[in-house]
C-alpha cells in the first residue's frame, strides 16, 4: 500500500501538527484527514471517501473518549477490518492492558517517536500490532 487512507483523531493542536508533518511532509502521504474533536465522530466518519484504511485515536478526548470511538467503529460493518491504533500520553501497563483488550490494533506512545513512526506505520498498514510504549 503506497499512500494509504488515514484519520487521526486529536484535540491537542501540537499533537496534530506533529502528526500531519510526519505523514505529510516526512512519508508523502495525500491522503490523510484529522478531526479536531470527536463530535459527531461516527457521522463524519462515514462520510469520509475513500474510507480510511487506518484510524489513529487519541485516547482522551471529549465528549468521546478513545475506547468508545473503537466501539462504534466496530459497531459498523464497513470498518470491521479498519486497523484502529490508541495514541496516548498513559501508557501505564493496566491501560495498555484495556486497549488490548477493548479491540485495538496497537498503542503508540505520545508524543511520538519521529524516528520510530515510519517503520512502526508500515508494520501497522501490512496487518502487524504494534504496541510501542516507550
Amino acid at each position: 500500500m503506497t499512500d494509504p487512507n488515514i484519520l487521526y483523531v486529536e484535540d491537542d493542536p501540537l499533537s496534530r501538527e506533529v502528526m500531519q508533518a510526519l505523514l505529510k511532509r516526512q512519508l508523502g502521504y495525500r491522503n490523510v484527514t484529522i478531526f479536531e474533536n470527536s463530535e459527531q465522530f461516527l457521522e463524519r466518519l462515514k462520510t469520509l471517501l475513500p474510507e480510511p484504511d487506518i484510524i489513529f485515536l487519541d485516547i482522551h478526548m471529549q465528549p468521546i473518549d478513545g475506547f468508545e470511538m473503537l466501539r462504534q467503529i466496530r459497531g459498523e460493518p464497513a470498518f470491521h477490518a479498519t486497523r484502529v491504533v490508541a495514541l496516548t500520553a498513559s501508557v501505564m501497563n493496566e491501560e495498555v492492558r484495556l486497549l488490548k483488550e477493548a479491540g485495538f490494533n496497537g498503542v503508540l506512545a505520545k508524543p511520538l517517536d519521529v524516528e520510530l513512526f515510519p517503520k512502526a506505520l508500515d508494520r501497522i498498514l501490512n496487518g502487524e500490532q504494534i504496541w510501542i510504549i516507550k
